[in-house]
């Protein structure tokens, strides 16, 4: 392989280390969960602007009524899943939470099935069922440990369905505009609607110490656009399969570093319940990644 086609697999591990650091930077702060993703998504939103402004700023003309109802619905579910799953990690450990929202595939078929009629194969069912037996695992022993721990789960269950229906929501609207011009709208929507719900339920949004604006910075930088930009742009040489089992492996680097820099120790369920995940989400990934190929054969074959 030369260096050239090296770059978006070398953009694919930077992203997922940076993607890792979100969980860790949250649980750094001392913020409530709604304020931590405001400024998230605030920063993010600020950050972007000035790319915005030179190279999509015409390009917003383009976008019809459904565009912008889509975008608004988008970006309200984008919302939802950071305040849902920032709150989760006041209840259960990084390693819980992050491997349980790493169940996006499965939600997503899920989603596909019931609104696009999508077909259900026996290793889909399969797959998706070990899938659902490893978090079944890791509730059960977090359930033992804790009551709040469970809680804690199931709020990140609720996060990665959340953050499913942003991007079943949103995909139209990125097929038919830039990344540019979706990400700036979307990530404004949603730092608006977060800063609604803090204002109506009455979250200070200062003053806060020195070193949480520095994490909430960190957030918009790292996981937001570094991590997520990076795999967007590896879209261009990559597969969506390739990426998509690229993040399977944010759970690895998010619970490496909860370690070291919370000392978070897993326990059995937790390890059991995260490997039966990931193996359930590969085989899932990898029957889709299949049937797409046949289903593009077949369609050169009949033409």
């Amino acid at each position: 392989m030369n260096s050239s086609r090296l770059y978006p697999y070398l953009a694919l591990a930077v992203g997922v280390v940076a993607v890792s650091t979100s969980a860790i930077l949250v649980k750094l702060t001392s913020a409530p969960a709604p304020v931590i993703a405001f400024y998230r998504l605030f920063f993010s939103t600020l950050l972007v602007l000035p790319f915005f402004l030179i190279k999509s700023l015409p390009e917003i003309k383009l976008l019809t009524r459904r565009d912008w109802i889509f975008s608004i619905i988008a970006g309200v579910f984008l919302a939802l899943h950071f305040i849902l799953w920032f709150e989760s990690l006041n209840y259960t450990s990084v390693a819980s939470s992050v491997v349980l929202v790493t169940l996006q595939p499965l939600f997503a078929f899920v989603g596909t099935f019931l609104f696009f009629k999508e077909r259900v194969s026996t290793i889909t069912i399969f797959s998706g069922s070990i899938a659902i037996l490893g978090s079944v695992i890791i509730s059960w022993g977090d359930f033992k440990i804790s009551g709040l721990a469970l809680i804690g789960d199931l709020l990140a269950l609720a996060a990665c369905a959340m953050v499913t229906a942003y991007l079943l929501v949103g995909q139209g609207i990125r097929k038919r505009h830039s990344l540019l011009l979706y990400t700036f709208i979307v990530y404004g929507i949603s730092a608006l609607t977060l800063l609604l719900y803090c204002l109506l339920l009455r979250y200070p949004l200062m003053p806060y110490p020195s070193s949480d604006w520095i994490y909430f910075l960190l957030l918009a930088i790292i996981p937001t656009l570094l991590g997520h930009s990076l795999f967007n742009w590896a879209l261009k040489w990559v597969s969506t399969n390739t990426i998509s089992i690229a993040i399977l492996f944010e759970p690895i680097g998010a619970i490496i570093l909860a370690y070291f820099i919370l000392n978070e120790r897993m326990i059995l369920s937790q390890i059991v319940g995260g490997v039966v995940i990931v193996l359930g989400i590969t085989l899932f990934m990898f029957e889709k990644k299949l049937s797409q190929t046949a289903r593009l054969r077949k369609k050169d074959l009949l033409q």
